[in-house]
């Protein structure tokens, strides 16, 4: 059984496979010679990841223990053609028989095991397409925007699953906060930052759980003032498909190996003025422009910060064309010097500048072209 549910509900399937202990005694087996493995309940056998008693068969096997492999349907004792390979392989070199209601198979059998490879992939197949066909499914409501998991903070699902904004409206008030504050300040460490000095928490709802839908007050995180100003659903629309998977990074144990992609173009559903909206899309285009030219990157501007610089992340060196960088001699004295190309290829500096000969000069112009206003 794959999943949770499918353990409470197909209770008969269920005891077929524990039955299969009597077929073991009925063909000659001594009852304290029969071992039932069902570790694995309530896991999927797409991947023998955390599938303690496959790999409890497998050792098994191989110590030679193991005469014959009862199953209702040998072939999801792993839906996985590399796993399922491995078992056959160890079945064929330590001779043990495998039999379920469709017959009995020896792995030593060219026949046999031509056959159990060819079942091996047509339920690796089969995977695929119920897969896919599960996913066609979701995507076709989705274009109806209708499939919804879980809302955001700000957002809840009344009667009838209409998507409305939260009935509590404290938390109406501090997600309007949030955009407000990152209005004013251009930077979500110092929405953060506001948020933490004025003791000001975030209502969310439970998604899951006995406490499902209730209200909790949270101490602010940056990952939820991030979640709210990157989300789109604020500006009333609907989207699915945002997030695309890297196999790469969930190979390296990376999360969930999936990250939002900012453009539009890429979701696979868009559908504006969906939903109640906290703010226009053109107040989204402009925190998300922002928050890209506030990363501490090299092609980015970065956040403004504290200091006595008044140009730091904004001069470009007149020569090369790289960003120049802020260097202190101590509290009050600086420069602005080019040596990106030194830091990466080891050249001699481009050149570098007194920070507060150049910030008198700008602050001096930006004076004098205001002074007639």
């Amino acid at each position: 059984q794959s999943t949770e549910h499918q353990v409470r509900e197909n209770k008969e399937s269920t005891a077929r496979q524990y039955a299969l202990v009597d077929v073991a005694i009925e063909l000659g087996w001594p009852a304290d010679q029969v071992i039932v493995i069902d570790e694995d309940q309530a896991r999927t056998a797409a991947t023998a990841d955390g599938r303690y008693g496959f790999h409890r068969l497998l050792a098994e096997v191989g110590l030679d223990h193991v005469g014959i492999i009862l199953g209702i349907e040998l072939c999801r004792l792993a839906r996985s053609n590399k796993d399922w390979s491995q078992l056959i392989e160890l079945c064929g070199i330590f001779r043990t028989v495998l039999a379920d209601h469709d017959g009995l198979y020896d792995p030593t059998d060219f026949n046999d095991r031509l056959l159990l490879g060819l079942r091996g992939i047509m339920s690796e197949a089969e995977l695929h397409i119920l897969r896919g066909r599960m996913h066609e499914g979701k995507v076709n409501k989705a274009k109806r925007g209708e499939l919804v998991t879980s809302l955001p903070v700000g957002y809840y699902r009344a009667d009838g699953d209409e998507i409305v904004f939260d009935p509590d409206e404290q938390v109406q008030t501090v997600v309007r906060l949030i955009f407000a504050k990152f209005e004013e300040f251009r930077s979500a460490a110092a929405v953060l930052r506001y948020f933490v000095q004025h003791k000001i928490t975030i209502g969310i709802r439970e998604h899951a759980g006995p406490e499902r839908g209730e209200l909790r007050w949270r101490r602010p995180k940056s990952g939820m003032i991030l979640a709210i100003l990157k989300h789109p659903i604020y500006t009333g629309a609907y989207v699915y498909g945002r997030r695309t998977t890297d196999q790469r990074r969930r190979a390296r144990g990376m999360s969930s190996g999936s990250t939002p992609s900012p453009n539009k173009e890429d979701w696979q559903v868009f559908l504006p003025d969906k939903l109640p909206a906290y703010i226009t899309w053109d107040q989204f285009c402009s925190n998300q422009k922002q928050l890209q030219k506030n990363r501490a990157r090299m092609e980015a501007m970065g956040a403004a910060r504290e200091g006595l610089p008044l140009l730091g992340g904004l001069v470009f060196c007149g020569r090369c064309g790289c960003r120049m960088v802020t260097c202190f001699k101590n509290r009050t004295l600086f420069r602005y010097v080019c040596c990106q190309k030194q830091m990466m290829y080891g050249d001699a500096r481009c050149q570098n500048l007194a920070g507060r000969v150049v910030d008198a000069l700008i602050t001096e112009k930006v004076l004098t072209a205001l002074e007639p206003a």
